[in-house]
């Protein structure tokens, strides 16, 4: 599989939702296998949370591949054989693109706590403009989970003309309560951590020390992402072999495994980042500025493809299937699919139970 790396600078204002501006801004982005001579076989992949550009294959240096690789390449579902894979890291995450450790070109510094708002338009907003440099104006199909697929409900929204088929996994047309309440574990953690100085912390300090309170944010995800079920069935009541079980911080396994993934996190995602990130989360929400939600989802003119996980405690499979409910009212069923998966591994299913739905979007990238 062919896979290339690539930086592109735009020195030109991003307008923002919130009426602020990005004066200039970079997009890090990653594509697979080659584009086409008419430039028609594009695939737009996008990332949750903590995700980035890097989702499919691995460099010489690399210990893991990319975080979609079951997914993306050569005979694969997403077959780089024959498309042109592209997925770029998210302005605000912490992975290459412009995000709140940028420098403030009218400053001369860092952003930090300076930095805009985002909203996921402002994300897809930016995302094509980086096609118009490419000079990519359609695709056949954009496809994400989790926070992926509040960009791709974006496109099919906001951009319904630029690709025929969107698939959107594990997701939601707006956040609810209970996914906002388990980021504000994470915010909070972060705000009162002293290592995070009001958001004026050394960056080299966090690549020794960590930061607690995004650890401590880390492990509230980790739960809401995957489920009870997979908790027992993986972990169940075992108790740590080193840890002795009259000791008062002695650990079973599960707590082993949130400890060694929460304190790993901070070392390779930047706070103000995750805290921009959850925002643009948290405020999400396919029909503001419209009087209802269907007339939204009114605009979409290309298939929309939902597939929702049973175990999901992040975007219940409830969730999609109101706006499978939605399409279907506005008589547009001819545009509408909605597949629930049988999970066994929560909110990550969209991530790990790859061979669960692989065929399925096989079919709908085979449709003419």
């Amino acid at each position: 599989m062919k896979i290339q790396t690539n930086t592109a600078k735009f020195n030109e204002p991003l307008y923002l939702e919130s009426g602020r501006l990005l004066e200039s801004f970079e997009i890090i982005y990653e594509t697979y296998g080659e584009l086409n001579e008419d430039k028609s076989n594009v695939i737009v992949i996008c990332h949750a949370l903590s995700g980035s550009h890097h989702a499919a294959g691995r460099y010489a240096d690399e210990a893991k591949p990319g975080w979609w690789d079951k997914f993306i390449g050569d005979a694969k579902a997403i077959d780089t054989n024959k498309y042109f894979v592209i997925c770029s890291n998210n302005i605000g995450s912490s992975y290459g693109s412009t995000n709140p450790m940028s420098i403030d070109p009218s400053t001369k510094k860092e952003y930090r706590l300076k930095f805009p708002v985002l909203t996921i338009s402002d994300i897809v907003k930016a995302q094509m403009k980086l096609y118009k440099k490419l000079g990519i104006t359609n695709a056949l199909a954009v496809i994400g989970g989790s926070m992926g697929g509040m960009q791709a409900l974006c496109y099919a929204i906001e951009q319904p003309t630029f690709a025929k088929n969107v698939i959107a996994l594990a997701t939601t047309a707006y956040t609810r309560p209970w996914a906002i309440a388990f980021n504000k574990i994470g915010i909070e953690a972060i705000r009162h951590d002293p290592v995070f100085k009001n958001g004026n912390y050394k960056k080299d300090d966090l690549k020794a020390l960590g930061l607690p309170g995004l650890a401590i944010g880390r492990m509230a995800g980790l739960i809401c992402y995957l489920s009870p079920a997979l908790f027992n069935s993986k972990f169940g009541r075992d108790y740590s072999s080193t840890d002795g079980l009259y000791e008062l911080f002695g650990r079973f396994e599960i707590e082993k495994y949130l400890e060694y993934n929460a304190y790993s996190f901070p070392k390779i995602f930047d706070p103000l980042s995750y805290l921009y990130t959850c925002k643009t989360m948290n405020i999400f929400d396919a029909g503001r500025n419209k009087d209802k939600l269907s007339d939204s989802f009114d605009k979409v003119q290309g298939n929309l493809h939902l597939i929702a996980f049973s175990d999901d405690m992040l975007f219940f499979p409830e969730e999609m299937e109101e706006i499978r409910d939605i399409m279907i009212k506005l008589g547009r069923e001819n545009q509408i699919t909605y597949k629930l998966i049988q999970s066994e591994s929560g909110h990550d299913s969209f991530l790990v139970e790859v061979e669960k739905f692989e065929d399925h979007v096989r079919e709908i990238l085979k449709e003419k």
